[in-house]
């Protein structure tokens, strides 16, 4: 959990370094978009504690997407990971909250030499990192929201992750999205910027589904 003092001292700090970051929010709110510093998501890395957390946590903004970098502990394995990730459709309703993602740059390195399976597979060269998509596509145990996986892509829908999938979270999705969803997700400068889009169905759709729900 976050330190909620933490977070708003953190927040305090920024803005007293940026205060060009409350006319950019004026802008934002006017063109329906929330932009995310992204101190804001490198602060929230640092919180993240625990045995096999991510450590060393890398992001920087690569437009229109962002680069994500890690050291991580993969099946026993150290190594350095990094990937640029860029968003390129989304698709949120109330069946699906549908994320395409491409990933490109992506590199992946030993710390620490090791005789297991990541290590041997990494040093043999065997891994096609320009296509981790395929990778993804044939892992053991693949996760139900991971939708579709090829060559450098990877779909995930978050309404099948466990999280998601009840009526209550179906039921507020289908009666938000119809007035207000996500158009795209885009960095730019030091931003991440969530641009919405309303009534992405048209006036009339939103009314009959509000009226459905009276």
């Amino acid at each position: 959990m976050v330190n909620k003092q933490a977070a708003f001292d953190a927040a305090r700090d920024y803005l007293m370094r940026h205060p060009e970051a409350v006319f950019r929010g004026i802008k934002n709110a006017l063109t329906l978009t929330m932009g995310v510093p992204l101190d804001a998501l490198r602060w929230m890395a640092q919180q993240s504690t625990g045995k096999n957390a991510p450590q060393d946590v890398q992001i920087e903004a690569v437009p229109p997407g962002v680069r994500v970098g890690a050291t991580l502990n993969l099946m026993g394995t150290i190594v350095r990971a990094s990937a640029v990730v860029t968003f390129e459709e989304i698709r949120l309703n109330a069946q699906e909250l549908r994320f395409d993602i491409r990933l490109s740059d992506v590199s992946l390195k030993l710390l620490v030499d090791a005789e297991t399976p990541v290590a041997t597979l990494i040093k043999s060269g065997a891994l096609d990192l320009s296509k981790p998509g395929n990778l993804a596509a044939y892992m053991p145990k693949r996760p139900a929201f991971l939708v579709d996986a090829f060559d450098d892509r990877v779909v995930i829908d978050l309404m099948k992750h466990p999280a998601f999938a009840n009526q209550k979270v179906e039921r507020i999705v289908g009666l938000i999205t119809p007035f207000i969803t996500v158009q795209r997700i885009r960095t730019e400068w030091e931003h991440l910027d969530v641009v919405f889009r309303p009534f992405q169905g048209g006036i009339s759709q939103a009314i009959n589904v509000l009226r459905a729900q009276i």
